[in-house]
């Protein structure tokens, strides 16, 4: 039995402990805020937190995550209130929307490294994700507009 805590719940579980993270969350617990967006960790659609880091649950095992606290984007914040999230509806980020939960929780993770980044920090800690409407701008902006604590 496999015992794991997402979103701050207990959650055991009696199956394949290779199966990636991203279609545990998805499948059997039924948290489909993380995308599938390539299946190889370079896109960043499917990232979450674990242990307050940036992890993309794509190429993650459940195994991997045994014992480790893993956030989602419905464990970010119970009300979606979180400053990341407050300021990509502040700056109206999302185009189509689909990259935006791996987008919001990669700034999340930077902004508890590092909760002041310069500018080229932002852009490089969110480099790894894509985002095929090309919204980068106001990811950046936003990223930095949480930063703010405004």
């Amino acid at each position: 039995m496999i015992k794991l805590k997402i979103n701050g719940q207990e959650q055991s579980w009696d199956g394949d402990p290779d199966l990636p993270l991203l279609w545990f969350l998805r499948d059997e617990v039924g948290l489909t805020g993380t995308k599938f967006g390539c299946g190889q960790a370079l896109c960043g659609a499917c990232t979450v937190l674990v242990e307050k880091e940036a992890v993309r649950a794509c190429i993650t095992s459940v195994s991997d995550v045994v014992g480790r606290e893993v956030t989602t984007i419905e464990g970010l914040h119970p009300t979606g209130d979180h400053p990341v999230q407050k300021a990509w509806r502040d700056l109206n980020v999302p185009q189509c929307g689909y990259c935006q939960a791996g987008q919001i929780m990669q700034a999340a993770a930077l902004l508890i490294q590092n909760p002041k980044p310069s500018r080229d920090q932002i852009r490089e800690a969110m480099a790894g994700n894509i985002c095929r409407c090309g919204t980068y701008q106001r990811i950046e902006n936003a990223v930095h507009l949480a930063s703010t604590g405004v």
